[in-house]
């Protein structure tokens, strides 16, 4: 089998913090694939390893098929930072423009970009500049910019943080669609009610995988009855190991 995502024994460390602890795992191509974990788990880490941000210090990671970082295949993917990544003079047209030619998207620009900002229900704040907006529409738009020029692979870390509960639920109808296309996501979140509606799922915590598989069969493994109470259970073998 061929993965859209392939991480080998990740080890990443920032000064004395050990943010990645030799992490391995393998994400199937045309699925949604959560990363459920605490805030400080490695859960960012983890994804700016695949996109090629960060270098491991030990380990590997590969997009597609390619070792990363790679200039030419970061094309073929989309990625939405936790914090709003947008220039703050610039119109929610010009940032989702911009990022669409960043990534080569010449024909067919203009309907790309209407689409894009239309999904993420901004057409009406089309052209007003990123400062002008709240916090939710900024992360509105930077979804709009991950997605605008039809990449294989999405990365979205925690892409609902601060959107309404009815287009949340829009937004994971799209993904859905995407899916259906081939497209692989990749959301990291700490909202058990989001994980349950991702096709596999990695327990993170401490830089470590501590479980995946589907949402069923984590429980059904941890012996619990939600998954929250499934990762408590994960968690605490982990500290007992």
């Amino acid at each position: 089998m061929t993965y859209a995502v392939e991480v080998n024994e990740v080890h990443k460390q920032f000064g004395g913090f050990q943010a990645l602890r030799g992490l391995s795992l393998h994400i199937e191509r045309g699925i949604t694939y959560g990363l459920l974990g605490p805030n400080g788990a490695g859960k960012t880490t983890l994804i700016r390893t695949i996109v090629g941000l960060i270098k491991p210090d030990r380990g590997q990671a590969k997009l597609l098929d390619t070792p990363v970082p790679n200039k030419e295949i970061f094309r073929r993917v989309g990625y939405m930072t936790q914090m709003a990544a947008l220039y703050e003079d610039l119109t929610v047209q010009q940032n989702v423009e911009f990022f669409a030619s960043m990534n080569g998207l010449r024909s067919g620009l203009k309907q790309a970009v209407d689409e894009a900002i239309a999904l993420v229900d901004l057409s009406e704040r089309a052209k007003s500049r990123i400062r002008e907006l709240s916090g939710g529409m900024k992360q509105r738009c930077s979804l709009a910019c991950a997605l605008v020029h039809h990449p294989d692979v999405v990365l979205l870390d925690e892409p609902t943080v601060g959107v309404d509960p009815q287009l949340r639920v829009q937004f994971w109808e799209h993904f859905r669609r995407l899916n259906a296309e081939g497209v692989t996501l990749i959301v990291s979140s700490h909202v058990m009610d989001e994980a349950e509606r991702c096709d596999r799922l990695g327990f993170i915590r401490q830089g470590k995988l501590l479980a995946e598989g589907k949402a069923s069969e984590l429980s059904q493994r941890a012996g619990t009855a939600t998954l929250e109470e499934a990762f408590l259970h994960f968690a605490d073998q982990q500290t007992a190991s």
